[in-house]
């Protein structure tokens, strides 16, 4: 309910058009979160513009666009669109306002990424992820700069839209304020409610809190259902609680991330996270079918993204493969699999910590780690520990150290080829 008491904020509103929490950009292949930009960069700058920072999300919660978001469309005083990743209900948000105001839209993008349709003709503001999210030095500048093209949109009457530049005798809709107020109060309420729900499974997460956190994502799918990355945080919470058993967790993680098709999908954080377990199904109860299903959506996430997660225990099953092959062949197909997949792995994280912005990335200790366990998979201790020496001192959580220490001895078992039973990561 929104608090008829309070004072009304008077602020010119701008309404924010893109997506929600971590998307992959399938023309890089790159994650990219998408709450960090609203957060680093664009809050800040509409708010030091002086106006009210609205984002778009599904006010009645129907999945579909409906009158009230046609009518911030229309009445914003600005518009930002982030079309980063290609997202289609930004970009048709986009064309909407488009032809129903002739100015104050301003468009922004991820660098790597390439525009669709016909926008490449358009002034188009940039700003760049480092790793999944943007680094502090970026999102500063990114923010300042964006505030000043929102001041400038502002105070500019010459159209920015292609209809009205094109179109020049075309007249605006004009609507009356009635419900208007209400509307931005409903919008404004429930994007801070969803906010706040997610911020609880973060700090769940950092706490090393699954239990929590699987509380706070399954409440984040209940408010966005068709939101992929609530769902994929939901099952890995679930998974990694081990809660009321692990079997147990296991089996109801994959029915959630089952909803989001992992046969079908190319998205490697719901191919890393289905793989994960089955991965520990395999460990748990020993049938081999889990196995084999981790290999398929783990291999899919790794070649056709180049996800360093998804490759690192790609080359993990491989090797416990191999140990249950019977033909001589077949094991070492896998032993060979395994080797390759990890000098690939060897060179893409290389070549990230070698960047300058590295030090910026928030990956940073899954990055190590990665590295780390790589090391050790292809016999190479001393340079392993090196990397293992780098991820522990940034401090990760309980939980990351946890997953990367079972890891390590299960690695430990592989490349040793002992009796011992590898524990579940």
């Amino acid at each position: 309910m929104t608090n008829t008491n309070a004072k009304p904020d008077e602020r010119p509103v701008c309404f924010v058009v893109m997506g929600f929490g971590k998307k992959t950009d399938y023309e890089s292949g790159r994650t990219l979160d998408l709450d960090s930009t609203f957060d680093a960069i664009i809050q800040p700058a509409a708010e030091a513009a002086g106006l009210r920072p609205i984002r778009a999300i599904d006010i009645n919660a129907s999945g579909v666009i409906d009158v009230a978001m046609y009518d911030l469309l229309l009445r914003a005083d600005v518009v930002v669109a982030d079309i980063s990743t290609g997202n289609v209900n930004a970009v048709y948000e986009l064309g909407v306002r488009h032809a129903l105001r002739p100015n104050t839209t301003v468009i922004m993008k991820e660098k790597d990424g390439k525009l669709h349709f016909d926008l490449n003709h358009i002034n188009t503001f940039m700003y760049e992820h480092l790793g999944p999210d943007i680094g502090h030095k970026e999102a500063k500048r990114a923010s300042v700069e964006l505030g000043n093209l929102i001041k400038k949109a502002l105070a500019s009457t010459v159209p920015d839209s292609p209809v009205y530049t094109y179109l020049p005798k075309l007249q605006r809709p004009l609507l009356s304020d009635e419900q208007y107020a209400e509307v931005l109060n409903e919008a404004e309420e429930a994007h801070q409610v969803l906010s706040a729900v997610l911020q609880r499974g973060r700090d769940a997460f950092d706490a090393s809190d699954m239990v929590a956190a699987t509380e706070a994502f399954e409440k984040a799918s209940e408010l966005k259902p068709e939101e992929p990355s609530f769902r994929q945080q939901f099952a890995l919470a679930v998974y990694k609680s081990q809660t009321p058993s692990p079997e147990i967790a296991l089996l109801r993680a994959l029915k959630i991330i089952d909803v989001l098709k992992p046969d079908d999908s190319n998205d490697p954080e719901t191919l890393g996270i289905t793989g994960a377990i089955h991965k520990n199904l395999w460990l748990l109860k020993r049938e081999r079918v889990h196995l084999d299903f981790a290999l398929r959506y783990y291999s899919r996430g790794f070649e056709i993204r180049r996800d360093y997660y998804n490759g690192e225990n790609l080359a993990s099953c491989f090797d416990m493969r191999s140990m249950e092959q019977e033909d001589p062949a077949e094991r070492q197909f896998d032993k060979m699999s395994a080797r390759k997949t990890r000098m690939a792995l060897v060179g893409i994280l290389q070549s990230i910590v070698s960047e300058p912005s590295f030090t910026e990335r928030s990956d940073q200790a899954w990055v190590y780690a990665t590295l780390a366990n790589t090391m050790y998979g292809l016999g190479r201790a001393a340079e392993g520990a090196l990397y293992e020496d780098e991820f522990r001192k940034l401090n990760p959580p309980d939980w990351h150290i946890a997953t990367f220490d079972k890891t390590k001895v299960t690695l430990s078992a592989l490349v040793e080829g002992n009796d011992r039973e590898p524990e579940t990561a």
